[in-house]
């Protein structure tokens, strides 16, 4: 099943992933996280496919390594 894409405005982009204006913008410069798109003249958002993949990535660069078993 295709995942639909819509367009998140600020708000839900900060709840969704805790993070300040200012350290969004910064690692939008960065190439470090999706880039805003121009919805009209006066409004922004984010896609939510590229949102929902930049969380995974960063969860996934979080996780600990498993840890080997030995008997």
């Amino acid at each position: 099943m295709a995942m639909q894409n819509e367009f998140l405005r600020w708000a839900r982009v900060h709840q969704l992933t805790g993070l300040s204006r200012s350290t969004v913008w910064r690692l939008e410069k960065a190439g470090q996280f999706p880039l805003r798109r121009q919805l009209s003249a006066n409004s922004v958002g984010w896609s939510l496919v590229e949102l929902q993949a930049w969380m995974q990535s960063r969860t996934a660069a979080t996780a600990p390594a498993p840890q080997e078993v030995t008997q």
